[in-house]
């Protein structure tokens, strides 16, 4: 199998709403994104697959040297993905730091389970979410640099409604990415949380959550130059599907993520993606 068509195959089978403005782009746009995409997927897959945790950082540590072979003329890489991203990273001149700090996001995944304070869960958002923004940014084009910071503030916006859908999910393999500091704040304690106990104080907690995610979205929006909004349009995309599923939540019930993750089924998926490439994404 070629390495573009083993990230094609990874994509296909995540069912992602990552996936949903590729059928906007160019052919080589498409293939970027895929494979930036194949290798957020297969890290991903180490952290929750490993059982062991030596065993998760050891496999990382080999993702990173792999990476470093897709930087180094002399030196091909070894995996698909990477193999895919020696051709991608020079046509769009995606940074290997940042390709790196996803790496050393998903890591931490593996020794921090809880975040005192929001500027902690900020820094962890920034590594998986926030440079794969700026990776989009630069696979789609941008002229203001500006339009950076936009990405990055849209990838923080995008994680942050992922940590509330999977509060429950989260909560059942002992993580708390909710900031202690807002649990003590609202007299949410770790047990109501792992036990699935959705009182009063918790609900006001995720009221919290809900308004942070909904301004970190706002902020993103108005940082985008308007020079860049048409090439920018696929990540516009992927953020008014998020933005849709946050909203969603609210409507299904705060405390109800402590028990079933919601979901935007495929079609209505899609319509969400024509309406923001004809009229945009005001949040």
């Amino acid at each position: 199998m070629q390495p573009m068509e083993y990230c094609r195959q990874k994509a296909r089978q995540s069912g992602s709403s990552f996936l949903a403005g590729f059928r906007f782009l160019s052919p080589q746009q498409k293939d970027a994104m895929t494979a930036l995409y194949a290798f957020c997927r297969e890290l991903d897959d180490v952290v929750d697959d490993c059982s062991d945790r030596q065993t998760a950082r050891t496999t990382l540590q080999w993702w990173r040297a792999d990476l470093r072979r897709v930087f180094a003329a002399a030196e091909m890489p070894e995996h698909p993905v990477c193999q895919a991203l020696k051709t991608v990273c020079p046509a769009f001149s995606l940074p290997e730091e940042e390709l790196a700090e996803i790496i050393n996001g998903m890591e931490m995944d593996l020794h921090h389970v809880r975040y005192a304070a929001f500027d902690d869960l900020r820094y962890y958002c920034y590594r998986v979410a926030g440079v794969v923004g700026r990776l989009i940014a630069r696979i789609l084009g941008f002229d203001s640099a500006q339009t950076l910071q936009y990405a990055e503030t849209l990838g923080l916006a995008l994680q942050l409604t992922n940590i509330i859908r999977d509060v429950g999910e989260d909560a059942r393999m002992g993580r708390i990415y909710l900031p202690q500091e807002d649990l003590q704040r609202f007299g949410v304690s770790e047990q109501d949380i792992l036990s699935a106990n959705a009182t009063l104080e918790f609900v006001r907690l995720m009221q919290f959550q809900y308004e942070r995610a909904l301004n970190a979205y706002r902020e993103a929006v108005a940082l985008l130059p308007p020079c860049d909004k048409k090439r920018q349009k696929a990540g516009l995309v992927m953020g008014s599907i998020y933005y849709a599923l946050l909203r969603e939540i609210e409507r299904d019930g705060l405390g109800n993520v402590l028990r079933y993750k919601i979901r935007i089924p495929n079609p209505r998926k899609m319509r969400i993606a024509l309406k923001t490439w004809l009229f945009g994404f005001k949040p």
